[in-house]
């Protein structure tokens, strides 16, 4: 029995494994597709040669995608970074707030952020454009909130308070009330607590809240094209405007998709630990 048992656990085993690389393999057919025609002439590159490598190998598609889309780039890094940190710093606050000072209507409060989650895009397009533009006159700026990157870091910065109050929130359910009260004894007030004690065991959730915040900003593509101009435009709105008039460049497009995601999977790599243990956090809790 207990043989029957080892065979059973061994076939179990390879067969596990045996899906994983099957799974892994069916994923990586689309960047297998990415690399091998970023690498090809214009000549070759065409939907009926996608699956061959290269007969010539060059860069050339990628010299091009990165003139056109370093603009872009900066203008991605200038939005993702500050709002990110802005969104997380928000967050922070407004979930230890939520979650460790009750006062009254705290809960009214919660829900009503949580409706912030639902409303669509397009549903606040018009009246923040209006909003935006309203800013700019009475600040006396032009171009600097509608048409400029200050505008649109606004615009995800709001839109972003209720999932990263949400996510922060959910974690903070989870830090004993025992050391809140222990620092109150102390002598510390509300904002020394959150500093000295929340903030140092908050690496979980900051870490997702800044890969969700980011990979939302730097893949906006509907609020970048309505808040920003030519010259604020990030990389999604640059890559979509890689397009030639006679031929489609898929070398070009293919080697500018890779560039774009790069920082994405950088925040994966460097943050991906503690995503699933701060996403995690709370679910049984609060």
């Amino acid at each position: 029995m207990t043989a029957v048992a080892g065979r059973r656990a061994v076939v179990f085993g390879w067969t596990k494994v045996g899906l994983l690389i099957l799974f892994v393999f069916v994923f990586l057919i689309p960047i297998y597709v990415l690399l091998v025609t970023s690498f090809k002439p214009l000549t070759e590159a065409d939907p009926g040669q996608a699956w061959n490598l290269p007969q010539t190998w060059t860069t050339e598609a990628w010299r091009v995608a990165w003139e056109k889309l370093a603009p872009g780039l900066w203008n991605s890094v200038l939005l993702a970074v500050p709002g990110s940190l802005l969104s997380c710093a928000l967050g922070s606050m407004n979930g230890y707030v939520l979650s460790k000072w009750r006062f009254p209507g705290a809960d009214v409060l919660f829900t009503l952020f949580l409706f912030g989650m639902f409303i669509p895009y397009q549903g606040v397009m018009i009246p923040l454009v209006q909003l935006l533009v309203w800013v700019d006159e009475q600040a006396g700026l032009q171009g600097v909130f509608y048409g400029g990157i200050p505008g649109l870091v606004l615009a995800h910065v709001v839109y972003g308070i209720p999932i990263c109050t949400l996510i922060f929130r959910n974690y903070y359910v989870t830090i004993p009330d025992e050391l809140i009260e222990a620092s109150r004894v102390d002598g510390a007030g509300m904002l020394r607590a959150y500093w000295s004690v929340v903030l140092p065991v908050s690496a979980p959730a900051i870490a997702v809240v800044i890969i969700w915040q980011f990979t939302s900003l730097w893949n906006d593509f509907l609020f970048a094209v309505f808040l920003t101009g030519p010259t604020s435009w990030p990389t999604t709105v640059m890559l979509n405007n890689i397009a030639g008039a006679q031929a489609t460049p898929y070398s070009q497009q293919m080697a500018a998709a890779i560039l774009a995601s790069i920082p994405t999977m950088v925040i994966y790599v460097v943050l991906g630990r503690f995503f699933m243990r701060g996403l995690m956090a709370g679910a049984l809790k609060g």
